[in-house]
């Protein structure tokens, strides 16, 4: 049952007590009495006898802890005794303490005046330790016992009456009024029984002479001594004293002092000096010589601790001697003379045993609760952890210590109890495993220490999203890849642990014009591959930006982006185009009227084309094939102006219908070519179409207008060249400061610089570029030109009558 008095009776006492008091003290008095209760209250205390029947009720436990019979289970609720051992078990439908296997009290603890079991309880979500002490009530289970059954006794006729002769009393493994005894003698004409207790607690038993003994008579005298014990019921124990008299011998050996008081160190070594016992005898001769002596009840044990020398007397040590084993010894010693019959004196030595500091303090680790996650709040209790000390007094007072303290510290929670909590926030990306030294250290002197070492591993949470190396990303293709190729390769890397630290990556769909983005490229979900689906143009699509999104998967899951602009490089994949022949085109030719009267240089007609490739691979130059026949013709085309002059003047002997073929041919490589078909027909001047002054005027505006128009293509080209090579330079800068990532790339060529009579084109080393090419190696694409026009012979009202345009370029870059 438990240990807690009716508060209401206390109450109604207090009110039974106070009646006369007023009102106002009677309700401070009510007060400071539950102040108290609830004060002692907060550590349970129950009792049970010793030997109590399987299934005895002890204490509804969790009830009286505050716990709920539904929480038992999921919060499971357990009992831990120090110790070991099932002597209790809790029903965790009920909540009953009950006993569950034999409880023996002498067992348990000795002849301890307390004994009780310390019961730890211990319930999770949240982690929650109780502490409970069942006492073990006594009960007189133990009948006294004296160390003989038969007890023999030789005494001297010449003994006084009043002689007192000491017998070693009955033992009661019981405590407190169980254990007490009183002992009784069956009438005797020569004996009594006389029973002391001394200041020391020590109960003397001895039988003491009535009369004068006569061996003669009564050679022997046969005694029984009872004990009974102050038990309900009384438990009894007997033993016979066989007493032999003696003759001659008429004085025994006495003692300088009845009591001999003496302390010693534990674990003294073995020889130490304890005490020395002297006896004197007032015979003479061979009845003075005395020899010592233990007792003859005297315990196994106290014989393999102590050795007593029979001729001095002196008693020192000859086995381990320890404290926590035995604190007092209590030693019989008998002087008996050598006379005949022997005589015998008595007294009793108290060696009290002082303790050292000779016991390690014993340090247990209970209940981790491993691993931490490293969003635990401050407070979290991750071990419990218990200290002993069999050492008494300041020996036995421990202290414990962490070492390293951040971010965990011990407090203590009961005695000899600490909780390694934790104190500062943890970061599993910092540090991962914690290996902590939890150091219990005695009050001694030397003190002395034991330690015990903890590793505490710290659980990932997702608290990290993944990050790319650079927010932004350039990658250059060549179009007309081929479908599914690889071009770039995107990686994120999370500082979070397993799945928390799994990537994936996928596509942040947009539309690109009227088509959705992924039908353009796509992202390998594992290993960040980036493809091209299909292939790209680059007169379609010269700039593809997107996002790529990295998320782990934790829970919640967290990502970010990384942006890609993929540049579309311009491939030689477009032939030239020939611009739709004026007024007078035949079948697709050109057709024109050339009078021969014209001088060497004259302008007689312009093939116009156009490439809608860009930049190197738009540039077209001109040339005329030479006739089958390998006459030499009278005309010249200019090389980048596509302009048809004469070479010399026109006779007679030329032919009067000339047919020319001129190349137009860009300069990709491989260059592509086309043919344009110009008819001119010779006629006298005199035959020659009479041009109205004002169409003479509009072709002269027009011709301007062309000439403009070729200064601001030049112009745009330069400018647009200009700004290539400024973003490769900045993209190799930005590639040799970051990492190598994957994909397809070739060295460039050296600088190429090209010279003529029309200009200088150059262009610059390509620097290693991460393209995606479908074959053939890279090549250098054309960054600047600067073109000039040679000067002519003819005059330029000749030239305005001239149909002549110049278109290099569909579009710029």
């Amino acid at each position: 049952m438990q240990e807690r008095p009716n508060i209401w009776k206390r109450f109604a006492m207090v009110f039974s007590w106070r009646e006369g008091l007023g009102a106002g003290r009677l309700l401070l008095l009510l007060l400071l009495l539950l102040t108290i209760w609830e004060a002692g209250s907060g550590h349970v205390r129950y009792a049970v006898p010793e030997e109590a029947k399987h299934g005895t009720f002890v204490g509804r436990i969790a009830q009286d802890l505050g716990l709920e019979l539904a929480e038992l289970v999921p919060r499971m609720f357990r009992v831990a005794f120090k110790g070991g051992g099932d002597l209790l078990e809790v029903n965790l439908q009920n909540g009953i303490l009950f006993v569950n296997s034999r409880i023996d009290r002498e067992e348990l603890c000795g002849r301890s005046l307390e004994c009780s079991i310390h019961l730890e309880v211990i319930v999770e979500r949240p982690l929650q330790v109780f502490h409970v002490d069942v006492e073990v009530k006594d009960i007189n289970d133990n009948p006294p016992v004296f160390p003989m059954a038969v007890k023999k006794l030789f005494i001297s006729e010449s003994r006084p009456p009043g002689s007192r002769f000491p017998l070693e009393g009955a033992s009661d493994a019981d405590i407190g009024t169980n254990s007490q005894l009183t002992y009784s003698l069956n009438s005797h004409e020569y004996f009594t029984l006389d029973v002391k207790r001394n200041n020391e607690e020590i109960k003397s038993l001895g039988l003491v002479l009535k009369k004068l003994l006569n061996r003669e008579d009564t050679p022997e005298h046969h005694l029984l001594i009872m004990a009974v014990d102050s038990g309900k019921p009384e438990l009894t124990g007997t033993t016979q004293v066989k007493i032999t008299i003696l003759d001659v011998n008429d004085n025994p050996p006495e003692f300088e002092r009845t009591v001999y008081k003496v302390r010693i160190f534990e674990n003294a070594p073995n020889g130490t000096l304890a005490v020395i016992v002297n006896a004197s005898d007032l015979d003479e001769g061979v009845n003075k010589d005395i020899v010592y002596s233990f007792n003859t009840d005297t315990s196994a044990d106290t014989l393999s601790k102590f050795h007593l020398d029979p001729v001095s007397g002196y008693i020192s040590v000859k086995g381990d001697i320890d404290f926590e084993e035995t604190k007092l010894y209590e030693i019989q010693v008998e002087a008996t003379d050598k006379g005949t019959p022997p005589m015998a004196g008595h007294c009793t030595v108290l060696i009290e045993i002082l303790d050292t500091n000779d016991n390690v303090p014993e340090l247990v680790i209970k209940s981790l609760s491993l691993p931490i996650l490293e969003d635990a709040p401050l407070g979290t209790v991750i071990a419990l952890i218990s200290v002993s000390d069999l050492d008494s007094g300041a020996n036995g007072q421990v202290t414990c210590t962490l070492m390293p303290n951040a971010p965990f510290k011990l407090l203590s929670t009961f005695r000899n109890y600490y909780s390694l909590v934790l104190d500062s926030a943890l970061d599993r990306e910092s540090v991962s495993i914690y290996e902590l030294v939890v150091t219990a250290r005695d009050g001694g002197s030397p003190s002395l220490s034991a330690t015990a070492s903890v590793s505490v591993e710290v659980a990932d949470v997702n608290d990290n999203a993944p990050a790319f190396a650079q927010p932004e990303s350039t990658v250059f293709v060549k179009e007309n890849n081929a479908p599914g190729c690889h071009i770039f390769t995107v990686s994120a890397r999370d500082a979070d642990a397993q799945e928390n630290a799994l990537v994936s990556y996928s596509l942040v769909e947009r539309r690109v014009g009227e088509r959705a983005l992924s039908s353009y490229v796509s992202v390998h979900a594992e290993s960040g591959r980036v493809y091209a689906l299909q292939p790209l143009d680059h007169e379609e699509l010269e700039l593809l930006q997107f996002q790529v999104s990295a998320r782990d998967a934790g829970v919640p899951p967290l990502g970010s982006n990384v942006t890609l602009q993929v540049f579309v490089l311009d491939e030689n994949d477009n032939a030239p185009a020939l611009l739709p022949p004026g007024a007078g085109g035949v079948g697709g030719a050109m057709s024109q009227l050339v009078s021969r009267s014209v001088g060497a240089g004259h302008v007689v007609a312009k093939v116009r084309a156009v490439d809608a490739d860009s930049g190197y691979n738009a540039w077209l130059s001109y040339e005329l094939r030479p006739s089958a026949g390998g006459d030499r013709s009278p005309f010249r085309v200019g090389l980048y102006t596509g302009e048809i002059s004469t070479t010399r003047a026109l006779d007679e002997a030329d032919a009067p219908r000339q047919r020319l073929l001129v190349l137009v041919k860009d300069h990709g490589e491989p260059p592509l070519v086309s043919t344009a078909t110009v008819l001119l027909s010779l006629v006298d001047s005199g035959q020659a179409p009479k041009t109205p002054s004002r169409v003479s005027v509009g072709a002269a505006s027009v011709d301007t207008a062309l000439v403009d128009v070729n200064v601001y293509l030049i112009i745009a080209i330069c400018a647009v060249s200009s700004l290539l090579v400024l973003t490769l330079l900045l993209y190799t800068a930005l590639r040799c400061s970051a990492p190598p990532t994957q994909g397809v790339c070739g060295p460039g060529k050296p600088t190429l610089v090209c010279s003529s009579a029309v200009g200088s084109w150059s262009s610059s080393q390509q620097r290693r570029q991460r393209v995606c090419s479908g074959e053939g190696p890279p090549k250098a694409d054309l960054m600047a030109f600067s073109p000039s026009l040679p000067p002519g012979p003819f005059s330029r009202d000749r030239e305005e009558q001239l149909d002549v345009d110049v278109d290099l370029s569909a579009k710029t870059i």
